[in-house]
């Protein structure tokens, strides 16, 4: 049967290879878990996939694979109406009265007296101790109690006896465009990677010194490199203050992620749009600014340019002078956007906003023509093909 299943992860472009399937196979056999289908995806994706973001792409060909089993019923499945599970009081017993309720005796007699009691009730029960209902102590129903019974349209488990859930589980597709986390914006940021050995030799160079020390005559023969650094030089620039201050986690996390990823990464703030004027202390920016044509000839053309913001400002502060809110510039800030771009040929935005609204705020759909459509939303999903647009 998952010879089958091995073969749709290949087809649906999951490399999944044989060693982790047998992995797989050697799991189950070892009964790692029990026979749970819970447990078993959770299993074969700890041992099928390799990246958390095919974790969506694994959850459809897991429920479309799986979809057609069916439950230990067998084909004598019935839908139990609402309305005989509505419950107006749950009932609450004493040990004394717990110590009363007797369980009906082992998986086969609770099962087949199930279907007796599908095959014979005909309305809804409340409180009491044989049909399917509510509030009692019949082995069958919601929000009573019965030491060995089956859960049938409860949220969630209150004393944790039951020996099966009828209700149907479901299988959710991770979402790819929730908000980031550092770890997951890590993952995304190695995407842009290019390494080179720089600076002191420090680190050793274990090849080379068994072949130095080989070729001479077996005295030892030390060689050094220096260490490997991740290349690509970025200049981040991130929006502060206003509607700014609904993603300042987000970005925080960004910003952590960035610093740790990149060894040559110079940083500025701004709001709303750039400038004449970017800043570096936040505490200091009427005071100690950096002018913006000091960071075009600072920096080389080489850098990645990445601009982090919502983009959500007065139309005006984009194409008139004078249209910043906190001070009179002298040029538009979509002049002073198409020095930048012209500088930095490799240059994208992210955008916390969720994409839903971009097209309901003019600001933004006139900063991603700017931008020549590279806006891309920080999710999973928005932040990996931005790091495929920068490479």
């Amino acid at each position: 049967m998952l010879i089958r299943f091995f073969f749709l992860l290949r087809e649906g472009g999951l490399k999944v290879s044989i060693t982790e399937f047998l992995t797989l196979l050697e799991a189950m056999e070892k009964r790692v878990t029990g026979y749970s289908i819970d447990e078993f995806y959770y299993l074969s994706r700890a041992a099928l996939v390799k990246d958390e973001s095919s974790f969506d792409r694994f959850d459809r060909i897991f429920s479309e694979y799986f979809r057609g089993i069916k439950a230990l019923f067998g084909e004598d499945e019935a839908e139990i109406p609402e309305d005989w599970l509505r419950h107006h009081y749950e009932r609450l017993m004493s040990e004394e009265e717990k110590a009363m309720v007797e369980a009906l005796g082992g998986w086969e007699k609770l099962m087949e007296t199930l279907r007796q009691r599908l095959e014979e009730q005909q309305e809804r029960h409340e409180g009491g101790n044989k049909w399917i209902g509510t509030g009692g102590t019949s082995p069958f129903g919601a929000y009573g109690y019965n030491p060995e019974g089956i859960r049938i349209g409860q949220d969630g488990s209150r004393h944790r006896r039951a020996v099966k859930v009828w209700d149907r589980r479901e299988f959710r597709n991770l979402d790819d465009s929730i908000e980031l986390g550092t770890r997951n914006l890590k993952v995304a940021l190695r995407r842009l990677r290019r390494f080179a050995r720089e600076g002191a030799a420090d680190e050793l160079d274990l090849p080379d010194t068994i072949e130095s020390t080989a070729r001479n005559a077996g005295l030892l023969d030390i060689k050094m490199v220096p260490e490997r650094h991740n290349a690509v030089k970025v200049l981040l620039f991130l929006d502060v203050g206003g509607s700014m201050d609904d993603h300042v986690r987000v970005c925080e996390e960004l910003f952590s992620a960035a610093r740790g990823e990149f060894k040559h990464l110079e940083y500025f703030y701004f709001h709303n749009c750039v400038y004449e004027g970017v800043w570096k202390d936040n505490a200091r920016r009427h005071s100690d600014r950096t002018p913006l044509m000091d960071v075009l000839h600072k920096y080389s053309a080489d850098y990645k340019l990445i601009l982090v913001g919502d983009a959500t400002m007065s139309p005006y502060e984009i194409h008139y002078p004078g249209g910043s809110v906190e001070h009179w510039n002298e040029e538009a800030g979509s002049a002073w956007m198409q020095r930048l771009l012209n500088t930095y040929p490799k240059a994208i935005w992210l955008n916390p906003e969720p994409q839903q609204r971009w097209e309901y705020t003019p600001s933004i759909r006139m900063m991603s023509e700017l931008m020549e459509d590279r806006m891309f939303p920080l999710t999973v999903r928005g932040l990996e093909e931005a790091m495929r647009e920068l490479s």
